[in-house]
């Protein structure tokens, strides 16, 4: 038995065990979140999503692209559905593997669960072994990887994403292995989509979940892959290292699995920025420090979170999603860093301009060295002749610092309604999903919508 063949047969003994209720609790959040991220998403991209129907001329179809609310073809939905769902970049993630999770995942899962007539509490049992690949992935090529210029939300998320939906279908060892040998050929992802007002970092999620969906048709239809994809001299873990001395981290790694790892996003920007901004926000309600007496704002943070997230001319919301000092800024002006604070209109604002300029952002060496542990940020404020300070080393919504239910709730209702979905249609999504035993296509005609 060769080391991938090792891999997967851990992944199957992990599929074989109950998932437990806690477990599966997160699953259905990590769900309801997907859903209403996408929902914005869509509503957030609507000029281009007109202009993209306009010139591809998509096919009608049976399955649900979610964030669109439009039926169409299995492709199309597969590819939208990974567009909307990361367009706002608000969707579950990891530091530890600097990864996206369910973006690229539940975007394949539910179309193909539409076609297969599957159940939501199926849907979420392979989503959960698909979410301990990837992390199981990221975490241990990890930072290098993301050094190196790749995007893992891509280049790790194809993996779980094809073992998932291989679960979900009922694939054999067989199909299995050879859907995986394939996603590891299709497996990519580059982190220039973040650079120079870049709107592409969406389009990483779209096209990974179109390529894991073409990996699991090749695989279904008995095109054999490499015995040895991962380790292989020529294979994945070197093409997306550069080494071959790469040995992964065991499943469920430090004893509980990756979905319980994952955040929840409450600002609307890279998670990198968060703690600065929480941080900001504290200091704002706290001292009462109004923009117009700020003069400088330090930002001391972690190394990943410096360079590509220290820029402040802003040219496009993209760009101001990726920036600490927009983050910092509108969390001194407004008390908040949500998708209103992110729409272009707020960018324009002088105000918002000036104070972005008065925000530097630097290494902590100490972070540096605590990351992933932490996710660490000091935020220092001058202002009207004083000088305020805090540090956040767990910022809100993660796992150490969990949104409780409420804040939770409050959340995904907010992003339904910013998806032009009513409160009555959230709300009745919200009870499917946690409550009922439904199918996925059930659940799919709740959330329709055109935009």
């Amino acid at each position: 038995m060769n080391k991938t063949e090792q891999f997967l047969a851990c992944i199957d003994e992990l599929a074989g065990k109950p998932i437990p209720e806690k477990v599966m609790k997160r699953a259905k959040e990590s769900l309801l979140d997907y859903l209403a991220v996408s929902a914005a998403g869509a509503v957030y991209l609507s000029d281009k999503l007109e202009k993209y129907m306009e010139f591809a001329s998509p096919e009608s179809g049976d399955f649900m692209a979610v964030g669109t609310g439009n039926k169409l073809v299995l492709k199309e939905a597969v590819f939208l559905n990974g567009l909307c769902g990361h367009a706002l970049d608000f969707d579950d993630g990891t530091n530890a593997g600097i990864i996206h999770l369910g973006s690229p995942i539940f975007s394949l899962l539910l179309p193909l669960a539409e076609k297969y007539d599957i159940k939501v509490d199926d849907l979420l049992r392979a989503a959960v072994i698909g979410y301990e690949t990837s992390f199981t992935m990221a975490i241990s090529i990890q930072p290098g990887h993301k050094a190196m210029g790749y995007h893992a939300t891509g280049t790790c998320g194809i993996l779980g994403a094809v073992i998932a939906a291989s679960y979900m279908l009922g694939f054999t060892e067989e199909e299995r292995r050879n859907a995986m040998a394939s996603a590891c050929v299709a497996a990519s992802g580059m982190l220039l989509v973040l650079d120079d007002g870049s709107e592409l970092k969406p389009y990483n999620v779209a096209k990974t979940a179109l390529l894991a969906l073409t990996a699991l048709q090749l695989g279904k239809s008995g095109f054999k892959g490499h015995p040895d994809p991962l380790y292989s001299s020529r294979g994945y873990l070197k093409m997306m290292t550069g080494r071959n001395d790469i040995e992964l981290k065991p499943l469920q790694y430090n004893g509980t699995y990756a979905i319980e790892k994952t955040y929840t996003k409450p600002y609307a920007a890279c998670r990198y920025c968060h703690p600065a901004i929480e941080a900001a926000i504290s200091m704002r309600n706290e001292y009462g420090i109004k923009p117009e007496d700020v003069e400088k704002i330090n930002v001391s943070t972690y190394s990943l979170a410096v360079k590509g997230h220290d820029h402040i001319e802003i040219p496009v919301s993209a760009s101001a999603k990726m920036s600490i000092p927009y983050g910092v800024a509108v969390g001194v002006i407004y008390g908040k860093a949500g998708l209103n604070e992110y729409k272009d209109e707020t960018l324009a604002l002088s105000e918002v301009k000036e104070l972005t300029r008065k925000v530097s952002v630097s290494e902590d060496q100490g972070m540096s060295d605590r990351f992933p542990g932490t996710q660490e940020a000091c935020v220092q404020i001058n202002a009207g002749g004083k000088q305020y300070s805090k540090t956040v080393d767990f910022p809100k919504g993660e796992p150490e610092n969990p949104m409780g239910t409420q804040e939770f709730s409050e959340r995904y209702t907010d992003l339904m309604l910013y998806g032009c979905r009513s409160r009555e249609q959230a709300d009745r999504i919200y009870d499917s999903v946690m409550n009922k035993d439904i199918s996925v296509s059930e659940l799919t005609g709740m959330i329709g919508k055109e935009i």
